[in-house]
């Protein structure tokens, strides 16, 4: 069973855009070989952080909206612990 689940994350700012670019796509990607559908992702660009996260000031935020199985979020969530990009990721699940 599919449940409607919203992701958002932070990147780490001094990613070059390419590495940004493929960074979303492997993670669209993941969800997508977990069973998700349809991922709409948006980029929401460089912010200023309301505090310091890992000495970073600003980040580059992303956000996903999908409906995915479980299991998928919990493979999203380790590839996000796993990464060096990623310094900070929020799931929820959104309410029908």
């Amino acid at each position: 069973m599919s449940t409607k689940y919203e992701t958002m994350y932070i990147l780490r700012p001094d990613l070059t855009d390419e590495i940004i670019d493929q960074t979303i796509t492997r993670y669209q990607t993941l969800l997508a070989e977990q069973g998700a559908a349809p991922v709409e992702t948006q980029h929401r660009g460089k912010r200023r952080l309301a505090y310091e996260l890992k000495k970073f000031k600003e980040g580059i935020y992303v956000q996903m909206n999908y409906d995915a199985p479980t299991t998928a979020v919990a493979e999203l969530e380790k590839a996000f612990r796993l990464s060096e990009e990623v310094i900070r990721f929020l799931t929820v699940r959104e309410e029908d």
